[in-house]
């Protein structure tokens, strides 16, 4: 103890790193404020004129894709894969602004924030993991040599305190860490990480209050007659989760497919059309689709099932279009709410309305872990926003099941696209490819 005590340098790397979280929750909080505006300002042109949509959504996406490539080409994209690039050993630490950095946390907020602007299917939840491991990892200037927190453990605890304040989730942030981040955490770091998880929340709370993200989950008593169901959720989650992970690999790395020719050679040219299509699907679902999809799956769980028709098929096309379009932003949002579709219609042909709720839960669990791969992460986020304890087991089922029949069908989509971000580096200081993983196809 006395050493402890007497020792200025830990204390001093203790105030250094719990001061830089506070910092990364309130840029999580100020991105969370931002991204509530522009969703509005997009709802409000909506209402004034439904097509102007038209024309607003296709300039405006490849207007943010021309300054994404212009000005922040790393802020492309969710954000995760570029915390995990940075990550990597084979990075050296000059190049790591390339992934991570204050210049870019500031850049997702105002592009991700942008992209909800033009009324895009894109989520903010992984970009807070780069924005918040972006103003952590700033934190490695001000600390004393013998700091018990490396760079390593800053980006971590960053990544993972971006997860809790989006989310209002610190478990899930805790089980990111070591599920996606890292596969463990050091003894000697993981007070201060989970420190750094606590305050980075403790912002969110404050500003937002301590509600859960979807409002109270309200489950009746499950009966084996919900089995069938949930199975069916379940499986159902995993192969569509596998198949939207395996194309968007293959949309955002490329092919000899004309698209990928296209996309390549005329980034803004093919966003501006990835901005057409979107904005018909909203039209035609009527708004169904624009956004996170927020509002959807909150009414979703409060039990009001009046979906539009198709919303579970258009919500996954306006999302797979976004995403390749090439505009910053995230899928654990659009995945919740597509997971909450497919919930929704396996509860309604069933029949078991009164369960309705819990499949609905199942759909959301399952389908972030098909997409994600990521099982504990998954169950444990919805667990912690649908306030959903009472059905730890029935979510935890439904996330293993679901990711194992994804696997089936699909590598796990942030390591593949961290893959192709260290591709960013010059040739000389690339790391080997990781055999595991299918080489990307030769162009034409």
């Amino acid at each position: 103890m006395r050493d402890d005590l007497a020792d200025w340098r830990q204390w001093l790397a203790r105030a250094v790193v719990l001061s830089y979280a506070v910092a990364a929750g309130l840029a999580v909080v100020l991105f969370t404020w931002l991204s509530d505006q522009a969703i509005g300002g997009f709802a409000r042109l909506r209402a004034w004129e439904p097509m102007a949509v038209l024309i607003w959504t296709p300039c405006w996406t490849a207007g943010l894709v021309w300054l994404t490539r212009r000005f922040a080409p790393g802020a492309a994209g969710s954000g995760i894969p570029q915390v995990m690039a940075a990550l990597s050993p084979s990075v050296p630490p000059a190049r790591r602004g390339l992934f991570v950095s204050l210049r870019l946390s500031a850049a997702k907020i105002l592009l991700t924030s942008g992209g909800l602007l033009g009324g895009l299917a894109i989520g903010r939840e992984g970009p807070s993991v780069q924005i918040a491991a972006g103003v952590m990892q700033h934190a490695q200037r001000w600390l004393p040599r013998r700091s018990p927190l490396n760079h390593d453990g800053l980006l971590v605890a960053g990544g993972a305190a971006g997860i809790a304040a989006a989310f209002n989730a610190p478990l899930a942030g805790v089980m990111f860490a070591i599920e996606e981040m890292t596969r463990k955490i050091e003894q000697r770091s993981s007070g201060l990480i989970i420190a750094a998880i606590v305050l980075a929340g403790l912002m969110a709370v404050s500003v937002f209050g301590n509600a859960s993200y979807f409002g109270r989950l309200r489950v009746d008593r499950l009966s084996w007659a919900h089995l069938l169901p949930g199975l069916l959720t379940a499986v159902g989650c995993g192969l569509l989760g596998g198949l939207f992970s395996r194309l968007l690999q293959r949309s955002l790395l490329g092919g000899p497919d004309r698209f990928s020719r296209w996309r390549a050679r005329y980034p803004v040219r093919f966003a501006f059309g990835c901005g057409v299509a979107i904005a018909i699907i909203g039209l035609v679902s009527r708004g169904a689709t624009d956004g996170s999809g927020y509002d959807y799956t909150r009414r979703l769980v409060e039990g009001h099932l009046d979906l539009p028709v198709l919303y579970v098929t258009l919500r996954i096309v306006a999302t797979w279009l976004a995403v390749w379009s090439g505009v910053p932003g995230g899928i654990f949002a659009p995945s919740l709410a597509i997971g909450a579709g497919i919930g929704s219609d396996i509860a309604q042909l069933a029949g078991t309305d009164e369960g309705a709720a819990a499949l609905i839960a199942l759909g959301m669990t399952a389908f972030l872990a098909a997409v994600t791969q990521a099982p504990l992460t998954a169950f444990i986020i919805v667990m912690e926003m649908v306030d959903g304890h009472a059905m730890v087991l029935s979510l935890m089922a439904a996330a293993l099941l679901a990711s194992l029949v994804s696997r089936w069908i699909s590598v796990p989509i942030y390591h593949r696209l961290a893959l192709a971000q260290l591709a960013r580096l010059p040739a000389a200081e690339a790391s080997p490819p990781d055999p595991s993983i299918p080489p990307r196809p030769p162009a034409p």
